[in-house]
């Protein structure tokens, strides 16, 4: 049993739109035996809007609030393309794509951005390219990985409609990462 005087740990949180059952299911048939790649289960599959990384438990409920005030319409994304990060260079994380997106999918990152950071959490703020990991790459898994993204270079699966995002929970096991749902909030 753990120090109850002991601070509370932080939280390693991100927002990301939840895929329907269906988009799942399309994704995880990508996932193929390859040596060295680490495919996402398929249940763990989610567009990512923005990685918090570890929050300190003090400004969790300050992030949780003000993504309650985000307000944008619903809308369609596709699901189509496969590529890696980084662009170039060997492989490091296998992704499908949202096509380029919807108008309404960077409104609503930038709103999820301003809410972070009105609750005073510190973010990286890279270029934002919208994707959904499906697998993460050891060493030597980059001959199996670039084999892999230019068989499935033509990829596409049924578009679907955004109608929600989540302020989700990762915790790191041997497995890998296990997310967790902590809010759900509707778009308009």
């Amino acid at each position: 049993m753990g120090d109850p005087t002991a601070a509370p740990r932080p939280q390693r949180l991100f927002i990301a739109i939840p895929l329907p059952d269906s988009v799942c299911s399309e994704l995880a048939r990508l996932a193929e035996p390859l040596r060295g790649v680490s495919w996402v289960a398929g249940r763990q599959l989610h567009l990512t809007l923005r990685f918090l990384g570890d929050v300190d438990p003090a400004r969790v409920e300050g992030v949780a609030e003000g993504l309650g005030a985000v307000r944008v319409e619903s809308f369609i994304l596709p699901v189509e393309g496969v590529g890696a990060f980084p662009p170039k260079g060997p492989p490091q994380i296998i992704w499908a794509g949202v096509g380029s997106g919807h108008p309404h999918l960077f409104q609503l990152r930038q709103r999820v951005d301003d809410a972070v950071l009105a609750a005073g959490v510190d973010m990286d703020v890279r270029f934002f390219q919208p994707h959904v990991t499906l697998g993460r790459c050891g060493k030597g898994g980059t001959p199996a990985a670039s084999s892999w993204l230019h068989r499935h270079a033509g990829f596409s699966a049924a578009p679907f409609r955004a109608m929600e995002f989540d302020l989700c929970s990762s915790r790191l096991s041997a497995g890998g990462a296990e997310h967790g749902i902590m809010r759900r909030y509707p778009l308009a």
